[in-house]
């Protein structure tokens, strides 16, 4: 399994997002072959790798 150094992301909240410390995710790009997502409310936390195509999936999901 390929590990990722999370250290210096990026992350991106959606911006949908009201920023009153809800439910939110945040994203980070340019990672070869997955997006990480983790807890805006816990951002030292662990984040999940999910494989591009599977949140480029989800997306298109959520939008239609």
């Amino acid at each position: 399994m390929r590990e990722y150094d999370l250290t210096h992301a990026h992350w991106f909240k959606s911006s949908y997002s009201n920023g009153e410390g809800g439910d939110c995710l945040e994203v980070s790009y340019n990672f070869e072959g997955v997006v990480p997502v983790r807890d805006s409310k816990n951002p030292t936390g662990p984040a999940l790798l999910v494989p591009t195509a599977a949140w480029t999936a989800f997306v298109a999901g959520l939008k239609r």
